[in-house]
């Protein structure tokens, strides 16, 4: 399984790339002026479908923004590097489908921002890890939990503050929602535990096996009580018959020598 984890310029390239593109788009919004706001997602309406696919890529400010790449830089190189053949389906389904449920529940506001995206990461590799049982990957789950633990609770809505940005939380739990649901989608057959034992196998029967007969049901070492076989099974022929003639020539005890002449 160790050779499914190789370090490749994706695991750096990919993130960087993706970071980088996120800022390129802040600064054109600066630089010329734009408002990019109005091309997020806004529920329920024909033209805030257009939020599903933009939505990731607008940022309100230099703070928003920054609170979004080191998270984003982080979960995509881990998943580049754990998961690289699930990688961009994960990325290019995961901002759909977060974003159309966000679509379908949010509030009447324009969502803008990664984060949901985010969600999906996060929830994705935590999800999928515990999934495969493979030691590497549940350390891996563990450890996003530890770091970024704290996001559970930004899928829950929470009174607005007024004077403070509003979270989409709306946005955050369809992150949540469609990174568990591909983590079902997207199976990973070489990270499957290789079989080699009899006792690993579904269907082990440990009342067959010669070792486990030694052991009682509280685990005590015993001995295999002896079978009585059929005295008549016991009994071995002193003779034998054939149904062909068979010819004995006796032979007298000497050795076969040629004496010497004299």
């Amino acid at each position: 399984m160790e050779k499914h984890f190789k370090f490749t310029n994706s695991v750096i390239g990919l993130p960087l790339f993706f970071v980088v593109f996120l800022w390129f788009v802040f600064w054109l919004e600066i630089r010329f002026d734009f408002d990019f706001v109005q091309n997020g997602i806004y529920p329920r309406t024909f033209s805030g479908l257009q939020g599903v696919l933009f939505s990731p890529f607008i940022h309100a400010d230099m703070e928003h923004l920054y609170n979004n790449s080191i998270p984003l830089l982080i979960l995509l190189a881990a998943l580049q590097f754990f998961y690289a053949d699930q990688s961009i389906k994960v990325i290019g389904y995961g901002i759909l489908i977060s974003g159309f449920i966000t679509w379908v529940i949010g509030r009447e506001n324009y969502h803008i921002g990664a984060s949901g995206l985010i969600y999906v990461l996060f929830s994705f590799v935590f999800f999928k890890g515990i999934q495969t049982k493979y030691n590497r990957l549940v350390a891996l789950s563990l450890a996003v939990i530890v770091v970024y633990g704290g996001l559970v609770w930004y899928v829950f809505p929470s009174p607005e503050i007024t004077g403070n940005k509003s979270i989409s939380w709306e946005g955050h739990l369809g992150g949540l929602l469609t990174g568990f649901f591909l983590s079902l989608v997207y199976k990973t057959p070489e990270y499957k535990k290789v079989i080699k034992y009899d006792w690993e196998h579904p269907d082990f029967d440990a009342s067959e096996d010669k070792f486990m007969q030694r052991f009682d049901a509280n685990g005590n070492f015993v001995n295999i009580p002896k079978i009585e076989e059929n005295e008549e099974q016991q009994e071995f022929s002193t003779y034998y018959t054939s149904n062909y003639p068979v010819g004995y020539e006796i032979v007298s005890n000497e050795k076969n020598e040629s004496k010497p002449e004299s």
